[in-house]
């Protein structure tokens, strides 16, 4: 009995629309990897230009911000801007799916 529910077409229609979920699924989480690489190239540049011209130029950052401390301030910015950029993408992206998905008839009043 299992074999022959395995093959009907209601079966097959329910595995096409799954695999088409996952498709679905990769490109938006590609589309979020590439937006939060994009920016925390930006914020690696923009975090670091500041950081290093401030070591160099201010008596204080000099004394007290060594080279792990400059690669750490500058990380965490890079780190954070791509976290929240992808996360951004990647739910801007499944929100605009699900609009595309839903038919104007499944709206209630």
């Amino acid at each position: 009995m299992a074999k022959n529910m395995a093959h009907s077409p209601l079966e097959r229609s329910s595995l096409a629309s799954l695999d088409q979920k996952l498709a679905m699924a990769k490109r938006c989480s590609h589309e979020g990897v590439i937006a939060g690489a994009k920016a925390a190239a930006v914020a690696t540049v923009a975090t670091a230009v500041p950081t290093l011209a401030s070591v160099r130029l201010l008596p204080w950052a000099r004394a007290n911000l060594n080279h792990t401390a400059q690669a750490l301030i500058i990380s965490t910015v890079a780190g954070a801007a791509y976290f929240i950029v992808a996360d951004k993408t990647v739910l801007a992206s499944a929100r605009r799916n699900s609009f595309k998905q839903a038919s104007p008839s499944g709206f209630e009043a």
